[in-house]
């Protein structure tokens, strides 16, 4: 019989073991987890365990980079342990807890080249609504890349020019709704985006990069870096001002971006391109990115599920 337990800080070990099993691509730790739950409004975390052993995992957030009413959720099944309700007793806890709280939605993903789960999350209402490919660059590769900027255009990073939150927060207001997908999120106050999206255990300031045109922040480019491992570097938001783009700013960021990378030793950048998200997509194809199976985002309306 299959008992799904609420675990709290002390136990975050227990879903790291199962999690890392399940995606020993993605890796992920107990700091991670808590910082995560610091930036999100609320979060629980499952373990599924049968005959004494943890047999899967869960994770529900609620307030992060999604709708209010709308829960992400995620969920793991050890291999051997798949065909015997454990992945649909953690289905069915999440959902329960995120009707408490309010929600009318969840979220989920699943691997692109993961036919078997896709077909698991359908059975249950999931429908998807977004798809992301991911793109990977090998460092070792290609060469450090000359920055360039246009013409009246400085690249500079934030730990270099301190007290530019204000012009970032701008250029994140302006980029974030124009992301496939992202049209209808609401956009955080100033407060919660710095706490949030700036300001996490995997964020530096010698990381962002800034675009500037005088004093003027028109374009950012920030690198998530893991704690602890230069095995990979992650993009995060790329944007430019709405009457910036075109002129060649977010090129200039994202190779200063690569030639970072390289000189601090990292093997790998790595981003999610949502695929009707051209202009970012052909900018990392043209910058020796290649594309890799990435993500499909679903959808249950809790009301259908119910």
């Amino acid at each position: 019989m299959v008992e799904v337990q609420t675990i709290e800080a002390s136990e975050l070990e227990r879903l790291v073991a199962v999690h890392d099993a399940v995606r020993p691509d993605d890796p992920t730790s107990p700091e991670e987890l808590l910082d995560w739950r610091r930036q999100a409004e609320e979060t629980l975390w499952l373990v599924a365990v049968e005959s004494g052993e943890d047999v899967g995992a869960g994770i529900g957030v609620l307030g992060w980079h999604a709708p209010r009413d709308t829960a992400l959720v995620d969920l793991w099944t050890l291999p051997a342990a798949r065909g015997r309700g454990v992945g649909s007793s953690l289905w069915q806890a999440l959902v329960r807890w995120a009707a408490r709280e309010g929600c009318c939605a969840v979220e989920a993903k699943v691997g692109e080249d993961d036919p078997a789960s896709l077909a698991w999350a359908e059975r249950r209402g999931l429908r998807e609504v977004g798809r992301s490919s991911e793109l990977v660059l090998e460092l070792d590769a290609v060469e450090a890349p000359v920055v360039a900027p246009p013409p009246g255009i400085e690249v500079v990073t934030w730990a270099e020019r301190p007290g530019i939150e204000r012009g970032l927060y701008a250029v994140y207001v302006e980029a974030e709704p124009d992301i496939p997908g992202e049209e209808a999120a609401e956009p955080p106050s100033f407060e919660e985006w710095l706490r949030a999206d700036m300001q996490g255990i995997a964020d530096r300031r010698e990381a962002v990069f800034v675009a500037l045109a005088g004093d003027e922040v028109v374009g950012y480019a920030k690198l998530a870096l893991p704690p602890g491992s230069r095995e990979r570097a992650f993009h995060d938001l790329t944007g430019v001002r709405r009457t910036w783009r075109g002129r060649g700013i977010a090129g200039a960021l994202k190779r200063a971006q690569i030639a970072w990378a390289k000189e601090q030793g990292y093997r790998r950048l790595v981003t999610d391109n949502e695929q009707r998200n051209e202009p970012i997509r052909r900018l990392n194809e043209r910058h020796g990115y290649r594309v890799e199976p990435g993500r499909i985002r679903l959808r249950a309306e809790l009301a259908a599920e119910a």
